[in-house]
């Protein structure tokens, strides 16, 4: 029996699987503050600036401020703000607004992602073969409701349900952040689940501590894929790659049956 004739159920990472971010950091805060009259912040410092913010915020108020019941523009306010500091600028509270207001509307939109061009075609065709499609990602409710749809990654048309950490409370590598998506898929059996990912730590490991199948997705040619095949991990370069593995498996299991 091939893998793909259990299956019931895909789980799908978002960034570096689905989609990838254009540009750098700096472009967009450079562009904010441009866009007020100030002088373009130094990238590098912006880049390092912004890591240290993010561990720090995303340490004390984990999922986007779930728990804290913080509303996300105020998380990112704070974020953000720090970066600038951590960075080396200190606006106005007047100007830093306005600043922070065109970066939060530039990351809230399509414009700082691509979509990569096998991601429609392989989801349409799992949910043609009658696969439920979840989108398992650490990310807040605007790649939901506005970033994933801008980008032709819809809804009822490429995917079923979102389970989003900013949404749920739960973030990858946590194991119960794909128990949510089971359950949401309709209790599906882990073992009639498989999930796509880019991460070892965080997508291959949870999931198949729950009992899922798994597999991983290194667009990016990552120096730590070959220590990820020689542990048992399946690699894929593409998503291309895997639905022509998946339907080989399955003519395979077809033929073995004649």
């Amino acid at each position: 029996m091939s893998i793909l004739s259990k299956l019931r159920c895909i789980t799908v990472d978002v960034t570096g699987t689905l989609i990838a971010y254009k540009g750098q950091l700096g472009d967009y805060y450079c562009m904010a503050a441009k866009s007020v009259g100030l002088p373009c912040p130094d990238y590098k410092r912006m880049h390092e600036g912004f890591k240290a913010a993010y561990t720090e915020m995303a340490k004390r108020y984990p999922c986007f401020g779930y728990a804290a019941k913080i509303p996300n523009v105020d998380w990112w306010r704070s974020c953000v703000k720090d970066s600038f500091i951590r960075a080396g600028y200190e606006y106005d509270d007047e100007t830093f607004e306005k600043v922070f207001r065109r970066i939060y509307a530039s990351f809230g939109s399509s414009a700082p992602y691509s979509v990569f061009p096998d991601s429609q075609p392989f989801l349409r065709w799992a949910r043609q073969k009658g696969l439920i499609v979840v989108i398992v990602s650490n990310a807040e409710y605007r790649y939901q409701d506005v970033i994933l749809p801008a980008l032709g990654l819809n809804q009822g048309s490429e995917w079923d349900f979102g389970v989003f950490s900013g949404l749920v409370g739960v973030e990858k590598p946590d194991p119960r952040i794909y128990e949510i998506a089971l359950e949401k898929a309709g209790n599906i059996a882990p073992e009639e689940a498989l999930h796509i990912g880019d991460s070892m730590r965080k997508d291959y490991i949870p999931a198949r501590s729950v009992g899922m199948h798994a597999l991983l997705v290194d667009r990016f040619r990552t120096p730590d894929s070959e220590n990820w095949r020689q542990s048992g991990a399946l690699v894929f370069p593409d998503l291309v790659a895997v639905q022509d593995w998946l339907t080989k498996e399955e003519m395979i299991a077809a033929g073995q049956k004649a």
